[in-house]
This record gives C-alpha cells, sequence and structure tokens, in this order.
C-alpha cells in the first residue's frame, strides 16, 4: 500500500530541528521525498505500523503534526504529478 506522509514540525522550539530530521529520516528509510515535508511510502501493513510507531514517538505532539494519506494498492491511478522533480518509479527499470 502506497502512504502519503506528510508533517510540519516546529523549528522554533529546542529540539525542533533535531526532530525534524529525525522525521525525515525515518520517512527516508522507507520511501521518497517527493516535496520538502511530504514523502511516498510503499509499505506492508507490519511495516506501516513500525513506521507509523516510529514517527509518532518522534513527534512532540503539543507543537508538530502529521498526517497520513492511504492511497492503496491502485495509487498509481491517484497520483497525477506536473512540474519539476518528478518522483522516481519505484517500480520501473533502474539504470545506473
Amino acid at each position: 500500500m502506497m502512504i502519503l506522509v506528510t508533517y510540519d514540525v516546529n523549528t522554533v522550539e529546542p529540539g525542533g530541528r533535531r526532530r525534524l530530521r529525525q522525521v525525515a529520516k525515518a520517512c527516508q528509510d522507507y520511501g521518497q521525498r517527493v516535496q520538502n515535508s511530504v514523502f511516498e511510502v510503499e509499505v506492508d501493513p507490519a511495516r506501516w505500523v513500525a513506521l507509523k510507531a516510529r514517527l509518532e514517538a518522534i513527534i512532540d505532539p503539543a507543537l508538530d503534526s502529521l498526517r497520513y494519506y492511504d492511497l492503496g494498492a491502485n495509487w498509481q491511478r491517484r497520483v497525477d504529478h506536473v512540474g519539476a522533480k518528478p518522483a522516481v518509479d519505484l517500480h520501473g527499470p533502474l539504470i545506473l
């Protein structure tokens, strides 16, 4: 399943920049960045539970927020991209 993860971490407060880096790192471990604070992660349900728990352990819920959008298994027909920096097709050919 494809999940779109977005986050807003308050970097003005002490520890905010550290939390921001940790959230980005956790998302990078599971998916690809498509905007500054937006990641596409394609995971099975067990990995999704692990990622969600990891993210929610990092943020300060009084200051930061996370939003999850479940795009399901047929996510390709639900995503349109216009403009620069198209996301990498994770199922396409890998050319080195």
